[in-house]
């Protein structure tokens, strides 16, 4: 596996843990943050931005996925993939909780 390859696999875990966030509100009904707030990151989107965003992550992630070339047979690729998955995990929580008004710590 190439270097290029784990890169896309932690960027593919990053675009698809964004996306659970944002695509779970938007079907809910639920407004939320998003990068097309204002402020970006901390106002609130509506449904339907927070869906379509949600899908967009769905769309990019499926694509690095594909790119980085991504197999659970493949230890190294599913731990970049984890690795993607984390980063935004812990970032999203500092980051939603702050603007939800529910801090993290």
């Amino acid at each position: 596996m190439k270097w290029y390859h784990l890169v896309a696999a932690v960027a593919a875990g990053f675009f698809l843990g964004n996306a659970v966030p944002h695509f779970v509100a938007g079907v809910m009904g639920q407004s939320f943050p998003s990068p097309f707030a204002n402020p970006p990151g901390q106002g609130l989107s509506s449904p339907l931005v927070n869906s379509l965003w949600g899908l967009t992550n769905i769309l990019i992630g499926y694509v690095l996925v594909r790119a980085g070339r991504v197999q659970m047979s493949d230890r190294a690729s599913m731990a970049a993939f984890f690795l993607g998955l984390s980063i935004v995990g812990v970032m999203t929580s500092l980051l939603f909780g702050e603007a939800m008004g529910n801090p993290s710590f």
